[in-house]
């Protein structure tokens, strides 16, 4: 539900240019978001360690009510036509608290799911949950599609998600299970540690204790890069569209994006789980296939063929998809449990959160591009930009491929 709310202003962001809302504030939205997104993933991810995670949960998506009202509230006033400045700070704004609220999302839930499921058959498993962030996209692309097509204001396909969302924020707050033991359960990883006579759980660990685990740092530089792909086209991808679509079409044709994500995540969580775990080695394929990929858009997607741009779109989400899904839960998951903390699960979120908000600082500072680049070079400038991003954060993860290929 937190990506329904999060989808849908991209969804409409041809209707804010009409409404005289520029790329250049758009731009710079996405940009705060980020940055919000990148801060606040830090802090959640310990507060995720510390507090009843149904309760982060639930202020997270009740915010994200507030925030998309505020959207709603200062388009509706016509505030840049107004006052640009004002207008600027206030749409600016709104999605710089945006970008705290859904922080929440990812290091809280994926502690969660780390009290739930044990490490074996661990990417398989979140590869699979992690299909309801692009259920959650392709849910608030139709819906915008469809609420525009059946004739009612564009306004509309803000305030619905976001209303879904604070109704989702209510239900997790009250009804939300942090952990088996709540409801009377023991989980595996828990009937181990207690047979063998050890304890799981303990105390939360520190942000200095989570960096100096083996892999974190370097996998928290290399996810900045792909974070900033994923989101360039969660953010830009309707817009791109646009150009050959209107502007339902382009909504319903970006959600073939987060369609491939799906099965993109539980790809590498299966093959890398065959391979013992060897998740690095995984992604680095994945990411010597999109540099091409995206070099083909770069070329070619000012004239591309309509079917074939689809088909590619689709490729496109499960190569990005798969290593973004993957090292943000099973990857976390498993630097979480490294022996040098006793694989206690409670420094889960505060690790997830280190990987998410490092990479959301990368990402927003890329996003901050987006905007002019588009406006100077075009679409071409975006692609390329892109490829470099990708071949920079696969060197980055060199060092842990060259560890898993002597394993």
């Amino acid at each position: 539900m937190a990506h329904v709310a999060r989808k849908c202003y991209t969804n409409v962001k041809t209707n804010l240019v009409s409404a005289g809302i520029n790329a250049i504030i758009l731009s710079q939205m996405d940009t705060a978001f980020m940055f919000t997104y990148a801060i606040g993933s830090f802090i959640s991810g310990r507060l995720g360690d510390t507090f009843p995670q149904n309760v982060i949960l639930g202020v997270g998506l009740i915010g994200s009510t507030l925030c998309l009202g505020l959207i709603w509230l200062f388009e509706v006033v016509d505030l840049v036509n107004f006052n640009y400045a004002l207008g600027f700070f206030g749409f600016v704004f709104a999605q710089f608290l945006h970008g705290f609220f859904q922080s929440t999302g990812g290091p809280v839930n994926t502690s969660i799911m780390g009290n739930w499921f044990p490490k074996k058959g661990r990417g398989l498993t979140f590869g699979l949950w992690t299909c309801h962030q692009y259920v959650g996209d392709i849910i608030s692309g139709l819906a915008t599609a469809a609420i525009i097509n059946a004739g009612f204001d564009w306004r509309y396909a803000l305030t619905v998600p976001g209303l879904l969302s604070g109704v989702w924020g209510v239900v997790n707050f009250y009804f939300l299970p942090n952990s088996p033991a709540e409801v009377g359960l023991q989980s595996e990883d828990d009937k181990k540690a207690e047979a063998s006579g050890t304890s799981k759980g303990g105390g939360t660990i520190g942000f200095m204790q989570a960096l100096q685990i083996p892999n974190v740092i370097g996998y928290a530089l290399a996810f900045g890069f792909f974070k900033f792909v994923n989101y360039a086209m969660f953010f830009w991808l309707p817009f791109f569209l646009s150009i050959h679509f209107d502007t339902q079409s382009a909504n319903i044709i970006s959600s073939l994006y987060s369609f491939g994500m799906m099965p993109g995540g539980v790809i590498v969580g299966w093959v890398s789980d065959l391979f013992g775990g060897r998740r690095a080695c995984v992604i680095a394929v994945f990411m010597t296939l999109l540099a091409p990929l995206l070099w083909v858009f770069a070329v070619f997607s000012g004239t591309m063929n309509p079917i074939l741009l689809l088909v590619l779109l689709c490729l496109m989400g499960i190569l990005v998809g798969g290593p973004n899904n993957i090292i943000t839960s099973a990857v976390a998951a498993d630097l979480a449990e490294h022996p040098s903390i006793g694989g206690n699960t409670r420094s889960l979120g505060t690790v997830t959160g280190i990987i998410n908000g490092s990479g959301s600082i990368t990402a927003s500072f890329g996003l901050m591009l987006i905007g002019p680049l588009q406006e100077l070079g075009g679409w071409t400038a975006v692609w390329y930009f892109l490829i470099l991003c990708v071949v920079a954060g696969t060197g980055l993860m060199s060092p842990n491929i060259v560890k898993e290929l002597k394993q």
